[in-house]
């Protein structure tokens, strides 16, 4: 496997790893998530359903690239470029939502850096 490969694989793994673990956190409905995705206040907790939402769809994030990892691997830089639609959605609904600017670009931002180029060292 070609050294950029590689680093794009092991960007993928971790991207996955955390997605997982920040999903599994929203599922219990954690109070602190809401503040830590950069929206300005906490959901009222007839809202806290959605936090769920969003964890699953975290979960199944996370699950996709590991699996498609072992599977399909030649599909993987693909499926990374587009996942990265995820965290660019993230990143708009915190900044047209008043959020906090720093969380929608140093979070959510950056993870759609990290994808993109994680894509990019794949597909090299």
């Amino acid at each position: 496997m070609a050294m950029l490969t590689w680093i794009g694989l092991v960007i993928s793994w971790i991207g996955a790893l955390g997605i997982i673990a920040i999903g599994v956190a929203y599922l219990g409905k954690n109070a602190k998530n809401a503040a830590g995705f950069g929206l300005p206040t906490s959901p009222a907790p007839e809202a806290r359903g959605w936090w769920q939402v969003k964890g699953v769809r975290d979960i199944a994030s996370g699950l996709l690239v590991i699996v498609f990892s072992f599977a399909a691997r030649d599909q993987l830089a693909l499926l990374m470029l587009l996942l990265a639609v995820v965290p660019l959605g993230d990143m708009w609904v915190v900044l047209s939502n008043g959020g906090d600017r720093k969380a929608a670009y140093g979070i959510h931002g950056a993870t759609a850096v990290a994808m993109l180029a994680a894509a990019a060292l794949l597909a090299a």
